[in-house]
């Protein structure tokens, strides 16, 4: 294929959602499976709505994706004259021409339309008047009034339009400024983009903007319209779905590549494959198997998925980025003066039980605090500490104290050893010790928590343990 050029022109009135990130990420791996070129343009043309902090937000949100762009970035609000310069170009041809019909004139154009029974549009008043530039006078494409405007889209194939159906659309408003289909036009055809992959509201866009690039004389782009992401009702996302921006799921703790590999199987796929790394979308995402069907949002296929990701990841590099979690929950001041070296083996012990990194950096919790302030779980408590749980602590307690080196692999043999001694099961025994050492029924394996809080922590939770009595409200009942 020749050289691929792709785009994401997101509007920063808002920060970038799964939607958008969605487009960008077909985009991107579009560009980048034909080693071609992607660029990333801010449609700031929204005034009032637009703000610098969402723009800051979407190219953070970016970078995080790991959705890198070429060449500079593109803002359309310094680009006025770039646009004007093709709507006068179109005027010069004769294929637009001035309007003076006030927003009132037009409004009553359509409502005859409507009475007719025909469809509301603008009737080429001044069409044929010939008349120029003057105040409050805007700028209309002369568009044909019979054929068709058909393309072939890369999601749903086939589309064809009755040129009938559209009107003498805007270019240049009577303020000056280029119309939204304008400026997109000017703005790809200046990229040299040959792809358009985004969202299916843009549909009828589409054959107005074909229209105008026939009328410039420029090679009209591929279009892909993909399908809106609904929740799992079926219904338009949103955030009672679970759906969120993409900064949120970045302080939620999701990986990045977790995310990505998520979105893009919402509409595309490879085979069965569920997972993939980011080599392998590249690799494999050609622009074909994208699905013209809605695809549902589920979140906690997305949890899976991360889960999966943090499982596979090496572990220094895991170290790495629950630092930051562990700090905002308030931990990194409890891992003394080796706190990557503590973090290893809380990472081990925990990542296979946590769906993001703030989960798994909250998990650490239990292991690090003091025995006095560890919580328990009351259910827990009162099912596990009975007089015969006590007992065990007790003895296990006793054995503990002598255990030396104290580390996982002693700890395991002397507690085997007690339970085979005293012909006991093991789910006699770990339901009690567990609960005494983590506070409920959940955590890693029973030696390796002790060999993590060490023989002092260890001997002081059973001890606590030990003294146990249920709540006061709990006697009574």
């Amino acid at each position: 294929m020749a050289d691929v050029v792709t785009r994401f022109a997101p509007s920063p009135t808002g920060h970038l959602h799964i939607g958008g990130a969605r487009t960008a990420i077909f985009s991107w791996l579009l560009a980048r499976h034909f080693g071609g070129r992607f660029h990333l343009r801010i449609e700031d043309t929204d005034l009032l709505r637009s703000k610098k902090e969402y723009t800051d937000s979407i190219l953070a949100s970016m970078r995080w994706l790991g959705l890198d762009w070429d060449d500079d970035l593109t803002y359309q609000t310094e680009r006025t004259d770039l646009y004007n310069s093709y709507v006068d170009k179109l005027l010069e041809s004769g294929h637009a021409y001035w309007c003076s019909c006030t927003p009132e004139e037009v409004e009553a154009m359509r409502e005859r339309a409507r009475e007719k029974g025909l469809k509301p549009r603008y009737d080429g008043h001044c069409r044929e008047l010939g008349l120029g530039p003057g105040e409050g006078r805007c700028v209309r494409l002369k568009a044909p009034h019979t054929g068709k405007i058909v393309f072939d889209d890369m999601v749903k194939g086939r589309i064809a339009v009755d040129a009938s159906e559209l009107d003498d659309m805007v270019l240049r408003r009577a303020d000056g400024m280029p119309t939204y289909n304008m400026a997109v036009v000017v703005d790809d055809h200046e990229m040299g983009v040959t792809h358009v992959i985004r969202g299916d509201d843009h549909v009828s866009n589409t054959p107005r903007q074909i229209l105008i690039y026939e009328a410039l004389g420029l090679p009209v782009p591929r279009f892909g319209h993909v399908p809106m992401i609904l929740g799992p009702d079926r219904q338009k996302l949103s955030k009672r779905h679970g759906a969120r921006a993409v900064v949120e799921y970045q302080q939620d703790g999701l990986l990045p590549q977790a995310l990505v590999s998520y979105l893009a199987r919402l509409g595309w796929s490879h085979g069965d494959q569920e997972l993939f790394s980011m080599e392998e979308l590249i690799r494999f995402f050609d622009g074909k198997n994208l699905n013209p069907a809605a695809a549902a949002f589920d979140p906690a296929k997305l949890e899976w998925c991360n889960a999966r990701f943090m499982r596979d990841l090496p572990l220094n590099q895991l170290v790495e980025l629950v630092e930051p979690f562990a700090k905002a929950a308030g931990l990194w001041e409890r891992l003394g003066n080796d706190p990557y070296g503590r973090l290893e083996p809380l990472c081990v012990m925990f990542r296979e039980r946590a769906s993001n990194l703030a989960a798994l950096a909250e998990s650490f919790r239990p292991l690090l605090v003091g025995a006095s302030e560890l919580v328990y779980n009351t259910k827990d408590a009162n099912k596990h500490f009975t007089e015969q749980g006590k007992a065990h602590l007790a003895a296990l307690a006793a054995i503990f104290s002598k255990v030396e080196p104290f580390d996982a692999g002693a700890i395991e043999a002397a507690l085997n050893a007690y339970v085979a001694d005293n012909g006991l099961k093991f789910k006699e025994v770990a339901p009690p010790l567990r609960t005494a050492l983590m506070g409920f029924m959940g955590g890693s394996h029973l030696n390796e928590i002790m060999a993590f809080l060490g023989k002092p922590e260890t001997l002081a939770r059973l001890a606590r343990a030990q003294d146990y009595t249920p709540p006061a409200a709990e006697q009574d009942a």
